[in-house]
């Protein structure tokens, strides 16, 4: 291979590298779904596109959020009622612990959940029921569903509901225990700030988010990356088994909308 044809394909190389980290510093950003928090809506293993241009730009938009400028730039709109979001973890905030020993080193941990609470509004959970400034959400018992891992090969059955939002916006969720049982059923009755939001799972026994305010807690609205479109590829094998991916595909899943 002569020296110019390697030079060329470095030049190509390095554009095509160059176009694919504007893609997804300013447009589209790939996410994998990699906990159980957003069952039903999300699955383990689904792989999604995040829209970045649709709340703007904050600094954790950008690899290692460089501090760059403070709040947000180009902001299209807010995140709203009932929509599932991407954002960048409060420092020293994780799901777990082994996720902690990496989020106090470097912030950049993103989580995806619900947004029910919008700045100023009060935001309380009485007896597994979202209340928002004080209307009950409405809940209509579904059909079971039912969970098999294949990671472990275990069977999980959740009581299913659909969830009416005030602003009418509907989706379904999870409980595993009665309504009231578990500890995060009923908390005090929460004022979120301005510029913070207030986010939860839709499995709601196996969601660590804003109802944990020591753990999570509001989300300033800078940490947004963006709303959650579009699952284009899911397969029910782990992520790092790439061998698996397509063994383990889940067809009724690609290129479905995330509502």
């Amino acid at each position: 291979m002569d020296k110019d044809r390697i030079i060329k394909e470095t030049k190509g190389t390095l554009g095509a590298l160059a176009i694919a980290l504007v893609i997804r510093t300013f447009l589209f950003q790939p996410f994998v779904i990699p906990s159980g928090s957003m069952y039903p809506t999300l699955m383990i293993g689904d792989f999604l596109f995040v829209t970045k241009y649709t709340y703007g730009y904050s600094k954790y938009s950008f690899p290692f959020a460089p501090s760059l400028f403070d709040g947000r730039m180009m902001e299209r709109e807010k995140p709203s009622l009932g929509q599932v979001a991407v954002f960048r973890a409060p420092v020293g905030k994780t799901e777990n612990i082994l996720m902690r020993m990496t989020i106090v080193w470097d912030n950049s941990m993103d989580y995806i959940k619900r947004v029910v609470g919008l700045p100023g509004d009060k935001v309380q959970v009485k007896d597994g029921i979202l209340h928002v400034n004080g209307e009950a959400c409405k809940l209509e018992r579904l059909d079971d569903f039912t969970l098999h891992d294949a990671r472990d090969d275990s069977v999980t059955v959740y009581n299913r509901f659909k969830e009416t939002m005030p602003n009418g916006k509907t989706h379904d969720i999870l409980m595993l225990y009665p309504a009231g049982v578990h500890p995060a059923d009923n908390t005090p009755e929460y004022t979120v700030p301005e510029g913070h939001y207030f986010v939860m799972g839709d499995n709601r026994h196996r969601s660590q988010d804003s109802r944990y305010m020591k753990e999570l807690g509001f989300i300033p609205e800078d940490h947004f990356l963006g709303p959650a479109r579009l699952v284009f590829f899911s397969t029910d094998a782990r992520w790092y088994d790439v061998l698996a991916w397509i063994p383990g595909i889940r067809v009724n899943r690609i290129m479905t909308t995330i509502e």
